[in-house]
């Protein structure tokens, strides 16, 4: 007879608080793939549906509503004995740094296994535009970021890597539009360089009409087809087409997701919480 265990439990509890197997997955940083199998194996084991599909995602049967409260117990109590054993003495205060278009959906992840591991560690979490985090990490207002690059250096730790794509809405013909209408990135950063690298590299006539500080004000600007844009790979939708040499557009940089720190901070409070974000980051 087949058990069931606490893997399984959470993500049973994951889509049922989210009522979709897709943003079940995103919760606890897995594949939808994955997430079906699991649940298939949960109801294997118990012999019966969890779930009702519908139009809009899922819901829970009887033996669904039967588990949940069950589910949230037993994990809850894992939770607690897990910190209880593996709870340590480091103290004080860790100055993190998450870019705003990746840290939404990764920060519950991240703070939540650091915070269940370290209790007594305060953390001050900057969300916001990575570009600047180079630089609060060299003035010491940083202890730890995550932020993009290009050319990663020696000191920066790949925990991601995101292909760039020259992309316009599929309701637009890419024919129609001369000179090209582009939106970028409003401030300096390696983006913006190297998406006026390769418009220029393909000579063709282009120019910007639409500017954003961020990845989801590009993307709005590409779905409601006034512009084409520079975008990664994750950030690209069915309403998108991506635009490449057939098109006369030259292949454009891979995006570097990196771990920097600084070199005034506790090495164990350090390497925690890049464990924590590596764990986040794993499934993107």
């Amino acid at each position: 007879m087949e058990n069931l265990d606490s893997d399984l439990l959470r993500t049973f509890l994951a889509v049922a608080d989210t009522g979709s197997i897709t943003e079940g997955g995103q919760r606890i940083g897995r594949s939808q793939s994955a997430i079906s199998l699991q649940v298939g194996r949960l109801e294997h084991i118990v012999g019966q549906a969890v779930f009702r599909r519908t139009g809009r995602g899922v819901s829970l049967t009887d033996a669904g509503k039967q588990l949940l409260p069950v589910a949230r117990d037993v994990t809850t109590r894992l939770d607690a004995t897990l910190r209880d054993l593996t709870s340590t003495s480091l103290r004080g205060t860790l100055r993190l740094g998450i870019p705003d278009d990746h840290g939404r959906a990764k920060l519950t992840q991240i703070i939540g296994r650091f915070v269940q591991a370290h209790p007594e560690v305060r953390l001050e979490v900057t969300c916001s535009l990575s570009p600047d985090f180079p630089e609060m990490l060299a003035r010491d207002k940083l202890d730890l970021a995550v932020y993009e690059v290009e050319n990663p250096t020696a000191t920066e730790e790949v925990i991601f890597e995101d292909a760039t794509h020259w992309v316009v809405s599929k309701h637009r013909n890419i024919e129609t539009l001369d000179p090209l209408p582009v939106a970028l990135f409003d401030r300096a950063c390696w983006w913006r360089d190297a998406a006026i690298a390769s418009l220029t590299a393909s000579k063709k006539p282009f120019r910007v009409i639409y500017s954003s500080q961020s990845v989801s004000g590009v993307k709005a600007a590409v779905e409601a087809g006034v512009a084409i844009g520079l975008l990664g790979r994750t950030s690209i939708d069915a309403q998108m087409t991506v635009l490449g040499e057939g098109q006369g557009f030259k292949r454009t940089p891979v995006s570097n997701l990196v771990l920097g720190e600084s070199n005034e901070q506790e090495p164990d409070l350090l390497n925690s919480m890049k464990a924590a974000i590596r764990d986040a980051f794993r499934y993107s």
